[in-house]
């Protein structure tokens, strides 16, 4: 046994690792990034693990199912609104089974730190009618890892994993194990397990209910779920939640706490405690699953149920100890200092020198003729363009939804409609909806960063870019005369905002692309 320090994220990785790992999948988004990167670090001189960045989050769970197929281990992690994306596979992998391990990984974002919304996936768990684990700490991190696999293996099931932002980015010492060996090739021939013809699926749907009681009777029984009974106040702690409790208890509290950290919500388990209290508190960071599910089911107990929905704990934003202590009705610590009013704000920015800046200068310019100029954006550092000084994007909503919707801007009548989207987010989302506006002949004009990597979430590989780039787009059935090039620079500003004026007057589907490299990413190449 050894001991490293490691994120959540990397003991999520390392874990995965040791329990036999044959592949890794994922797209990248915070805060699951670091997860992929620390298995392709960590077993790249191996290369006895395939790691490989995927497309998007959907290929990527179909790629692991795939392995799991196999009969080799297979991790796919992404960040919660990856699993939107994934959905699809994601549910119906539940009806299929798997064959060899197969470990989802998923790392939500309460307080929206660098997400569109706080979704929770323990919900997403519950609508699979999968298990769920959801790690207090990197220790668990790393335990849970092997357990999920040996789990999804003797369920014939996927398993998730799910942590959050606060857990996956910050670091504490892990004991370690033994590695164990990767499984052997042994591709499974269930044809009807994996053929889900309505026929087979109904069969197959029946299998997934049928394991129902005994996932129940895992979590009524799991070690990760701890009870103990004392006062007639009582609190659930859910996840992380549980250490933020910890931070504000002292030694000889009278408080009754169930902890929970294995799904499906363990009914017995609450049972007990509801029968033992008078008031109930329930911690959890994200949404009130838990809180929600106690209400339903006791909430004509006679028992107080307290928590998100009833402003003890905020509707919304991640918890902290700070919160839970006020929740729990203990006096405010004292600090240090007062935060200062008069502090200048800091709201990020494009790098210095970013080529987005020099396209949104020419967009800006080229647009400036047009009555209320509107520019739909997509998911990327360009988004930050929204803020001053350039304030030239004004939408973002989804992978690849600028396409889309500047496409429904026109069918309106719209004019003119124009999207903005980055070389790897065109490849996650943006072929499709380009498809169909080519298709359609929509006056649509699309913008397409082209800086060579995926800059926001830490230069990873784009799967459309340069010579790739553009034969995907001409495949798309764009005019060759209006799939134009340009070279976002100071210099070069005039030449590009004429080349913007001359699609933005053409009717019709037209692609522009801004090309040239990631500073941030010839930056890391030199390094």
């Amino acid at each position: 046994m050894q001991r490293e320090v490691l994120l959540g994220d990397e003991a999520i990785g390392l874990g995965a690792i040791h329990a036999g790992l044959s592949g890794v999948y994922g797209y990248p988004g915070t805060p699951s990034t670091e997860i992929f990167e620390f298995v392709e670090r960590r077993t790249k001189a191996a290369g006895d693990v395939h790691a490989f960045w995927s497309t998007n989050e959907k290929v990527a769970y179909e790629e692991a199912l795939g392995m799991s197929w196999a009969g080799k281990r297979a991790l796919v992690c992404m960040k919660h609104v990856g699993l939107n994306v994934a959905a699809d596979a994601f549910m119906n992998s539940a009806v299929t089974g798997t064959n060899g391990g197969l470990v989802l990984a998923v790392a939500d974002d309460p307080g929206m730190h660098s997400s569109q919304n706080e979704q929770d996936s323990r919900l997403f768990a519950q609508f699979a009618l999968i298990p769920c684990l959801e790690p207090r700490d990197q220790q668990e991190c790393y335990d849970m890892m092997l357990e999920a696999f040996d789990m999804s293996e003797d369920l014939a099931l996927p398993v998730m994993v799910r942590l959050v932002t606060r857990l996956a980015h910050s670091r504490a010492a892990v004991v370690t194990r033994k590695p164990r060996s990767q499984n052997p090739l042994r591709p499974t021939r269930e044809i009807r397990k994996w053929t889900l013809l309505p026929s087979n699926a109904r069969v197959q749907y029946k299998h997934l209910t049928d394991k129902q009681p005994e996932l129940l009777r895992r979590a009524e029984e799991s070690a990760h779920n701890q009870l103990t009974l004392a006062g007639r106040r009582g609190v659930i702690a859910c996840g992380i939640a549980h250490n933020y409790l910890l931070e504000n208890l002292e030694n000889g509290h009278d408080l009754s706490v169930l902890s929970l950290a294995h799904y499906p919500v363990p009914g017995g388990r609450i049972r007990q405690l509801v029968e033992h209290v008078d008031d109930l508190l329930v911690l959890e960071d994200g949404y009130p699953v838990v809180e929600n599910m106690v209400r339903g089911l006791f909430g004509l107990s006679g028992v107080r149920v307290r928590g998100r929905m009833t402003g003890e704990v905020p509707r919304t934003g991640e918890l902290n100890p700070d919160l839970v202590r006020a929740a729990l009705e203990l006096p405010a610590h004292a600090t240090a200092h007062e935060p200062s009013p008069t502090l200048a704000g800091r709201p990020p920015a494009l790098c210095k020198g970013c080529p987005h800046t020099d396209t949104f200068r020419a967009l800006n310019e080229a647009l400036a003729g047009f009555d209320n100029p509107q520019v739909f954006s997509d998911i990327g550092c360009y988004t930050l363009a929204a803020l001053p000084p350039l304030e030239a994007v004004h939408s973002c909503v989804a992978m690849g939804a600028s396409i889309g919707m500047a496409s429904g801007a026109a069918h309106a009548g719209y004019r003119p409609a124009v999207a903005a989207i980055g070389d790897s987010t065109f490849a996650h989302g943006g072929i499709t909806p380009l498809l169909s506006a080519v298709q359609q002949g929509v006056n649509l004009k699309v913008i397409v960063l082209d800086n060579g990597t995926v800059g926001m979430t830490g230069t990873q590989r784009s799967m459309s870019t340069g010579d790739t780039l553009d034969q995907i787009i001409l495949g798309a059935g764009v005019a060759p005369d209006h799939l134009r090039v340009i070279e976002p620079t100071p210099a070069n500003h005039d030449a590009n905002v004429q080349i913007l004026r001359e699609e933005l007057g053409w009717d019709g589907t037209s692609v522009i692309i801004a090309r040239r490299t990631c500073l941030e990413a010839i930056k890391r190449k030199v390094s």
